[in-house]
């Protein structure tokens, strides 16, 4: 499994992650599903780091900030690039950034804008 085509869905909304591992399969990607924060904190402590982390931020258990915060403290996890999926009403490119994160979508996006943000970010 090639790391850097590796993307990992962090959305505790299981329609959501469903559709973006749909369409970013059928671009070749490998890609791993979680459905909150801690599932996603799980999954990187046990296995080699994706290439890509995409990250809703609203979410039950351990939401993005928190995986965001639990990331960047580790230096293990703290360069693996974030591209922050939201419906966040503040949220906007630069804000995005100020997290760390390499890009930033807002719910609902089109395909074309999201394999474009993947790409940039891979």
């Amino acid at each position: 499994m090639d790391a850097a085509k590796t993307l990992l869905v962090v959305d505790d909304n299981e329609i959501t992650r469903a559709g973006l591992a749909s369409v970013l399969r059928a671009e070749g990607y490998t890609v791993v599903l979680a459905g909150s924060g801690q599932e996603a904190l799980e999954y990187l402590q046990t296995q080699e780091a994706p290439g890509l982390i995409l990250l809703d931020m609203i979410m039950k258990d351990m939401d993005g900030w928190g995986l965001l915060k639990r990331m960047r403290a580790d230096p293990a996890f703290a360069d693996i690039p974030v591209l922050i999926i939201t419906a966040l009403g503040i949220a906007n490119e630069e804000w995005a950034r100020s997290l760390g994160a390499c890009g930033f979508l807002r719910k609902p996006f089109d395909t074309p804008d999201l394999l474009a943000v993947v790409r940039r970010c891979c």
